[in-house]
């Protein structure tokens, strides 16, 4: 598969598998448009990208899935919630639960250790333990995003790592472009979406 074909590839299975619930496609819109303010804010204020994007967009979008997206047998699909987590090329639900314990860690080991072992220089009031922990915050979201990347070398290759860094960057945009309508479809009942209404890209399919 060229680039293109990978990304839009991974764009499609991270759809049908885990956003058929509204809601889910809902707060994925609002988390992506949260995320947009935190790429416009890391240029000015890094520390307020960071609790703009952990406590808004990722607790936004981490409640989609874990409470909203069902977890049986996927009749669309037709597979499992297992092999979907098996196949899954970023995060899945467990890689999450690791990756959202780091991060409900930091503010705790801070309030411990001020200085978080020697990095930072003791701040003794509330704004300053605020700033300490929004860096480190953006620290580990960066970092989670560059292992993965890193990983993905190692697991499928330079490209398919690539065309995963390039779906992250990317995912805030291209959600608000597939789920604009999510609220319209709830207000209309309809609350697990069928996939008709996306598409299956015949030419990357009969390459995988």
């Amino acid at each position: 598969m060229t680039f293109f074909e990978e990304l839009q590839k991974q764009r499609w299975d991270d759809h049908r598998y885990y956003h058929h619930n509204r809601i889910n496609q809902f707060l994925h819109l609002l988390s992506a448009s949260c995320f947009i303010a935190s790429y416009i804010l890391v240029f000015y204020y890094p520390a307020a990208a960071a609790l703009v994007g952990w406590l808004l967009a990722m607790v936004l979008r981490q409640t989609g899935h874990f409470f909203f997206e069902p977890k049986t047998y996927d009749e669309v699909n037709k597979t499992t919630h297992n092999y979907k987590e098996s196949v899954k090329v970023g995060y899945n639900l467990q890689r999450k639960v690791v990756l959202l314990s780091i991060w409900a860690l930091v503010p705790i080991v801070l309030f411990f250790e001020p200085t978080f072992f020697g990095i930072f220089t003791t701040n003794t009031d509330i704004s300053g333990f605020v700033n300490n922990m929004a860096i480190i915050w953006l620290v580990v979201g960066l970092g989670a995003i560059v292992f993965r990347t890193l990983h993905l070398f190692k697991l499928m290759g330079v490209q398919s790592g690539l065309v995963w860094f390039c779906k992250i960057a990317t995912d805030p945009f291209h959600d608000i472009k597939i789920y604009h309508k999510s609220l319209y479809y709830i207000m209309k009942g309809e609350m697990y979406d069928n996939m008709d209404d996306w598409y299956e890209d015949v030419s990357f399919e009969n390459k995988v």
